[in-house]
């Protein structure tokens, strides 16, 4: 299953970047979204680390949702989607590449997000950035198990069947909560970025991939 997972995650990563025009659109909603809520300050006031690491994650969530619905309309705008489900290999090699393409490209604006976090809401670190690191990590494995699912429920289904993928966002709170306190520690270098949220952050991403590898070939190719 890696390998052709491997060949999937390559060929969408290089479709994705060619113009970079959806990657450029992914990063600047994020930025906007960061810029905004740098308005609702006054100059010189400072903003609670808590509050810079939700609106971080919270750019982050917004550009996980355009990341995953892009890399799975990338079959579906070239009607490649049922060539791609009958393909000769397991159909969790589908879920497992975007999954790998999209926490690369989600990473990519996540650098985006940080520096403009660091600009725009004054914020620095305190902490370990090794721990900072293995939590943004572990946070987006788990959202990229998620995402790749909903991409998945929302591609080839109507406008009123892709609304399912509404069901799944309050799914997203746990490791959300867990991003933004282990982000907040290690801008205070705090007690928030404490192993019990790592380990929370790292149940939810193997509970969502072992539910993901069950689920995706139904989803994906209407298999019982």
């Amino acid at each position: 299953m890696l390998t052709p997972a491997l060949r999937i995650a390559s060929k969408d990563l290089r479709l994705s970047l060619r113009g970079a025009q959806g990657l450029a659109q992914t990063a600047l909603l994020g930025l906007l979204l960061i810029f905004v809520f740098s308005l609702s300050r006054k100059p010189g006031d400072p903003v609670p680390a808590l509050a810079a690491a939700a609106i971080f994650w919270l750019s982050s969530l917004f550009a996980q949702v355009l990341v995953f619905n892009g890399l799975y309309s990338l079959e579906e705008n070239n009607g490649a989607r049922l060539g791609l489900a009958m393909a000769p290999m397991p159909p969790q090699a589908v879920w497992l590449g975007k999954a790998l393409a999209g926490i690369t490209l989600l990473l990519v604006c996540q650098c985006v997000f940080a520096l403009a976090v660091a600009a725009f809401l004054g914020q620095s670190v305190e902490g370990s950035p090794l721990v900072g690191v293995a939590a943004v990590v572990t946070v987006d494995v788990g959202l990229a198990a998620l995402g790749s699912l909903m991409g998945a429920l929302a591609s080839g289904k109507s406008s009123r069947e892709s609304l399912l993928t509404v069901v799944f966002f309050p799914l997203i709170i746990p490791v959300l909560l867990a991003g933004i306190r282990l982000l907040e520690g290690v801008l205070t270098a705090g007690e928030g970025a404490s192993l019990d949220w790592l380990g929370m952050a790292a149940a939810f991403a193997a509970v969502f991939s072992a539910a993901a590898i069950v689920l995706f070939p139904h989803l994906y190719t209407g298999e019982e």
